[in-house]
């Protein structure tokens, strides 16, 4: 089944019509949640264009949606809403690994972030497509991912 958001975010899938045997996919859906960094779904992303053809854009987003998992993970966010608005980032049991870095990291967005009194962070954007959130939320991510690896 599909994965969509209410908002209109569009389709991630592998569709039948880019790869039609249905074990292959499978089989591909399994290799998608082994991979580990930015450089592993580049290639995984070649490899698909080198058997299959261009790429869709469903198989597009599916990427991008595993490398903002990834991202997540490194940032110990647990739950992200990406809205026309912008982000609403929940971390896990309520802690950043370097907070002093989040700290400075807000400081540097110009009031555009901040941090709710529930330790909700709020990122204040304007993605009105659905291919904004995806790329919003991607470099929000990776920023928030090198602000947690920072040396406290």
């Amino acid at each position: 089944m599909p994965l969509q958001a209410c908002d209109g975010l569009q389709t991630v899938l592998i569709p039948e019509v880019y790869v039609k045997d249905l074990n292959v996919r499978l089989g591909l859906y399994r290799r998608l949640s082994t991979l580990v960094g930015q450089s592993e779904i580049d290639a995984f992303a070649a490899e698909l264009v080198d058997r299959f053809g261009p790429m869709p854009e469903e198989v597009e987003n599916l990427l991008s949606v595993i490398a903002i998992k990834q991202l997540c993970r490194e940032a110990n966010v647990v739950k992200l809403d990406a809205g026309p608005k912008g982000a609403v980032i929940a971390f896990h049991n309520d802690e950043f690994a370097n907070p002093a870095a989040l700290v400075a990291f807000i400081g540097t967005q110009a009031g555009l972030v901040k941090l709710r009194p529930d330790q909700r962070l709020v990122y204040r954007r304007n993605w009105e497509t659905p291919q904004a959130r995806l790329d919003g939320a991607r470099r929000l991510l990776s920023d928030l991912a090198k602000v947690a690896k920072e040396a406290a």
